[in-house]
């Protein structure tokens, strides 16, 4: 009953469009964060649709600008945990199909094609993630966490909804993790050192309850991005990826290393998003 009463309330929603991209942004970082995310597809994809989800506090900073680029602004329940709002992006999409993305990821080049390919299943998870030299991260050694407790690698930085029942059923399951995770924590999951739970971590636990072969999609592996944490990259220390290589940006072209950036890159590093580099976005 509780999953039918959720489903007559998303049937309820006035989905506007066909398909679109949205991402959560909470805090003023954030906001500018998603402001150079929306021009960035909006440059590589001229008619692409963006929608950005806030709490209120976040929604009294949206300026004219910014309001001129986004095409939908949603409001999400005020919360001191923000990646709990993760799942409320299925209800609030004004999208019938959505590729939600993480605020601090930007495009380089236009991925229309990826919309054929990811609605032959109503939930998609990036399984995948990429070095700054394109080549798929296969070791896992830096996520023993997932390993010990058999969990699909799940990266959330991408994933892909459909407005379907099974959709429907995954971020209800994703809702009840949440609720439940201090006891999922203390007394399932083995050594885990999350006071609060990441938003990889509860989509790899409902991934694995729903069926991993029903949300991910291995065979697609341009479905993913290159992420710059350095222990992704491959490097040893902690100095941030900005320190220790070269970066130039031309919009659309990102380079690092001198390597174009050819996939969507998650840059992880907030300072990363200037002024200068969102006024550049901006003239192109």
């Amino acid at each position: 009953m509780r999953l039918e009463s959720s489903l007559r309330k998303y049937l309820m929603f006035d989905h506007k469009e066909q398909q679109g991209f949205m991402t959560l942004a909470i805090g003023a970082d954030y906001l500018e964060m998603a402001y150079l995310q929306a021009l960035s597809i909006k440059l590589v994809m001229p008619d692409a649709r963006y929608c950005v989800a806030v709490d209120s506090d976040t929604q009294d900073l949206i300026t004219d600008k910014q309001s001129q680029v986004f095409d939908y602004v949603r409001t999400v329940p005020d919360t001191d945990w923000p990646m709990e709002r993760e799942p409320d992006l299925f209800s609030s999409s004004p999208f019938k199909e959505t590729i939600k993305v993480e605020a601090d990821l930007l495009f380089t080049r236009n991925v229309d094609h990826w919309w054929d390919a990811l609605r032959l299943k109503p939930v998609v998870l990036a399984t995948h993630c990429r070095n700054l030299q394109d080549q798929l991260v296969v070791d896992t050694g830096y996520r023993k966490f997932w390993v010990d407790n058999n969990l699909p690698n799940i990266y959330n930085g991408m994933m892909y909804f459909r407005f379907t029942r099974e959709a429907t059923e995954f971020f209800q399951l994703a809702r009840t993790l949440y609720k439940h995770y201090n006891h999922i924590r203390d007394n399932v999951l083995i050594n885990c050192r999350e006071e609060r739970p990441s938003t990889d971590v509860i989509y790899a636990l409902a991934a694995k309850m729903y069926g991993v072969e029903n949300c991910t999609m291995p065979s697609l592996n341009y479905f993913n991005f290159v992420h710059m944490k350095p222990h992704i990259q491959g490097w040893t220390g902690s100095s941030k990826w900005t320190d220790t290589v070269m970066c130039e940006t031309d919009p659309p072209i990102l380079r690092i290393n001198n390597i174009n950036q050819l996939n969507p890159v998650h840059y992880h590093v907030k300072e990363w998003c200037t002024q200068e580099l969102i006024e550049q976005y901006e003239r192109a």
